[in-house]
C-alpha cells in the first residue's frame, strides 16, 4: 500500500516515513488519515466556493477541527475511528455540496466535467464555482475503493517542490491550529472568523492557480490566526480556572490508588477531578498536563496529588510503575507494548488506540469516568520513581505581576539574557543537547519555557536570581503565547521599537504540528532569529527554507559549545 509522512521531527532518515511511522502508525492508518484530511479539504472548498455562511455551520466546524486533530502525530492510532470519521465527513461534505449547488446528482454531472484532479495543472475553468476539486467530489462505494483512494491522496501529489512544501507547512500549521481551537471550543470559546480561516486555508491548498508567493502570504496568515486561537484558548482557560500562579508541584507519590491523566485538555481533568472527589482515588498529571497544577481552580481538590513522570516518550516505562488507569485526553500516545498497560489505558476526544476503551461525551459534553474509577480501586498505588517538587506557573499575568522585579534585575545586570527554550521533547539522543545547554548557561541568565521541552531541564538545580527562578515555566505548548506576551511587555517597559532588540534568545525544540503553529505565530508577531532543533522540518524545500532564513533568520542548532558562544556574544541593541 505504501505511505509517505514527514509531519514530525522524528520522521525516518530526516526525509519521510514510507514503511510504517516512527511514531508507530501503520501504512494503512497513515493513508486513511491522509484521506480524512483530503475530505476535509473538499468540505472547505465547497463552503468557500458555495459561499455558505460559516456562522450557521458550527457543528461542521467542530467535526472539521476534530478531524484535523485526530491526524496530529501520536493522537489517534485507531483505524476504525479514522474510518468512522471519514464516513461522517463524507456525509457532511455531500450534504453541504447539495446545499451549495443543488442536488447531488446535478452537481456530480456538471462539476465532474470540470473537476480539477489532484495531480493536474491549473485549469482555466477552475475559477467557476462548479469547478470543484476531486476532494469535493470523489465517491467510494466499498471498503476496497476507500482504501485504494486513501493510498493516492497524500502530500506528494504537487509536482513543484516549493508548492508542495508550502502546502505542507500550511496544512501542518492548520492541524496545530485545530488542536488549540478544539480546546477553546470545549471551554465555550469560539470564533466564526477562525472557522472561516480554516475553510479558506484548506481550500487554498487545493488551488493549483496559487503561486509560491500566494502560499507564502497564506503561511503568514496562518501564523496570524495561530495568535488568535492561542489568545482564545488563554481566555478560556483563565476565565474558567483563574490565572496561573507560582506553584510547587509534588513529584512523589501517595499511598492511594490513582488515575494518571495525560494530554492537554483541562475540561477533561476538571470532570475527572469532580467524579473522583471522595472516592479514595487520587489523580496525577503526566507530561503536558503538569501545568494544570498552576491554575487556582484545581487546587481545591484534595485528591489532586501531583505530577508523575516526565515527557511523553518515557511513558512505556513510567506507565508500568504507575499501576493505575491512564487517560489520554489528546495526542502524545506511545503505542503500549505491555498488554497490562493497554488494558488500563483509556482515550477520549480526538485520541484513540485500538484495544483501549474510548470515552465519548454526551450531548452536553459530559463524560462518564466511572469505569476508570472502579478499575483504579482494584489496582495498587503508584510506585515512587522520584521525589521532590518542581516550580511553575509563570504565565503572562504572573510575570506581569513580577515585572518591576524582573526589570530591576535586568537594569542592575543581575539578569543578562533570557533564553526561550519552549517546544516539544522527543526520544532522539540528540535532544540531550537541551539538557546540557540549560545546565551550562551562565548564572545571570533565565530560561523561559512552555511545552514538554521543559522536562529536559526543569528538574535541574539551576537556582534563582534575587528570588526569580532561573527556569520560568509558562505552561503547555499553547502557553508559548504567554512567552510572546511577556516579550512584548518587556519591549514596552524598556521603550524599545522592536521586540528583537530585547536580550532574548530563541532556542526552540519541536516535534509535531502544534509546534509548527507556535512557530508561525511567533513569526507573525515579528520575532526573528529563532533557532529550531534538533533538526529543521523535512517538509521545508531548499527554497522555502532559504526564504525563512533570509526573511526571519530561522536557523538550526550546532553543538552546545558553538551555540553558547554564538548566543552569549549576540548584541541585541
Amino acid at each position: 500500500m505504501g505511505m509517505f509522512c514527514y509531519q514530525c521531527q522524528e520522521t525516518a532518515r530526516g526525509t519521510g516515513c514510507e514503511f510504517g511511522g516512527v511514531c508507530g502508525k501503520s501504512e494503512e492508518l497513515a493513508d486513511l488519515q491522509d484521506l480524512l484530511i483530503y475530505t476535509v479539504k473538499g468540505i472547505s472548498e465547497i463552503i468557500v466556493k458555495g459561499g455558505l455562511p460559516v456562522k450557521s455551520l458550527r457543528e461542521t466546524g467542530h467535526e472539521v477541527i476534530k478531524s484535523l486533530f485526530m491526524t496530529i502525530t501520536n493522537a489517534n492510532f485507531n483505524d476504525e475511528a479514522i474510518l468512522l470519521q471519514i464516513r461522517r465527513m463524507l456525509r457532511i461534505r455531500n450534504e453541504l455540496r447539495t446545499q451549495a449547488f443543488g442536488t447531488a446528482a446535478a452537481v456530480s454531472e456538471t462539476a465532474a466535467a470540470t473537476a480539477v484532479p489532484e495531480t493536474s495543472a491549473a485549469a482555466p475553468e477552475a475559477q467557476d464555482s462548479l469547478s470543484l476539486h476531486d476532494a469535493a467530489l470523489f465517491e467510494v462505494d466499498s471498503m476496497k475503493e476507500l482504501v485504494f483512494k486513501a493510498s493516492y491522496v497524500g502530500f506528494c501529489s504537487a509536482e513543484d517542490e516549493d508548492i508542495r512544501s508550502l502546502r505542507s507547512l500550511i496544512t501542518f500549521g492548520i492541524k496545530g491550529l485545530a488542536a488549540y481551537t478544539h480546546h477553546a471550543a470545549n471551554l465555550g470559546k469560539e470564533s466564526d472568523e477562525l472557522y472561516g480561516f480554516f475553510y479558506e486555508a484548506l481550500a487554498a491548498t487545493l488551488d493549483n492557480s496559487l503561486t509560491a508567493e500566494d502560499l507564502t502570504a497564506l503561511t503568514m496568515k496562518t501564523g496570524q490566526f495561530g495568535v488568535t486561537a492561542m489568545a482564545l484558548l488563554d481566555e478560556g482557560n483563565t476565565s474558567k480556572y483563574g490565572n496561573p500562579e507560582i506553584t510547587e508541584v509534588e513529584i512523589g507519590v501517595r499511598k492511594n490508588p490513582a488515575i494518571l491523566i495525560s494530554g492537554h485538555d483541562l475540561t477533561d481533568l476538571e470532570q475527572l477531578l469532580l467524579q473522583t472527589q471522595g472516592s479514595g482515588v487520587d489523580v496525577y498529571t503526566h507530561s503536558e498536563m503538569l501545568p494544570a497544577h498552576y491554575y487556582p481552580a484545581f487546587k481545591k481538590y484534595e485528591n489532586f496529588a501531583g505530577n508523575y513522570g516526565n515527557a511523553w516518550w518515557k511513558q512505556d516505562v513510567e506507565f508500568e510503575s504507575f499501576h493505575g488507569p491512564i487517560l489520554f485526553t489528546t495526542n502524545c500516545i506511545v503505542p503500549p507494548v505491555s498488554e497490562s498497560v493497554r488494558a488500563r489505558t483509556f482515550t477520549t476526544g480526538a485520541s484513540g488506540y485500538p484495544g483501549c476503551s474510548h470515552i465519548e461525551a454526551d450531548s452536553n459534553g459530559k463524560k462518564d469516568f466511572s469505569e476508570m474509577i472502579a478499575l483504579a480501586k482494584t489496582l495498587q498505588a503508584p510506585d515512587e520513581i522520584e521525589t521532590g517538587k518542581i516550580v511553575g506557573g509563570f504565565a503572562h499575568a504572573q510575570v506581569f505581576a513580577l515585572a518591576d522585579k524582573v526589570v530591576d534585575a535586568v537594569k542592575s545586570g543581575a539578569i543578562k539574557k533570557f533564553f526561550v527554550m519552549a517546544g516539544c521533547d522527543g526520544r532522539m539522543k540528540e535532544r540531550e543537547y537541551y539538557t546540557e545547554f540549560a545546565a551550562r548557561l551562565p548564572e545571570d541568565t533565565v530560561i523561559l519555557t512552555a511545552g514538554c521541552a521543559k522536562y529536559r531541564y526543569n528538574k535541574l538545580d539551576l537556582g534563582d536570581i534575587g528570588g526569580i527562578p532561573r527556569v520560568l515555566d509558562a505552561g503547555q505548548c499553547n502557553d508559548s503565547y504567554s512567552l510572546a506576551l511577556i516579550a512584548l511587555k518587556l519591549k514596552e517597559v524598556f521603550e524599545l521599537n522592536d521586540v528583537n532588540e530585547l536580550p532574548i534568545v530563541y532556542n526552540i525544540s519541536w516535534y509535531e504540528q502544534k509546534a509548527v503553529i507556535v512557530l508561525l505565530a511567533l513569526l507573525y508577531l515579528g520575532v526573528k532569529n529563532i533557532h529550531l532543533g534538533p533538526t529543521l522540518p523535512a517538509f521545508l524545500s531548499p527554497n522555502v527554507a532559504k526564504l525563512l532564513v533570509e526573511t526571519f533568520g530561522i536557523a538550526g542548532i550546532g553543538t552546545v559549545d558553538e551555540d553558547l558562544k554564538l548566543f552569549l556574544e549576540q548584541d541585541h541593541r
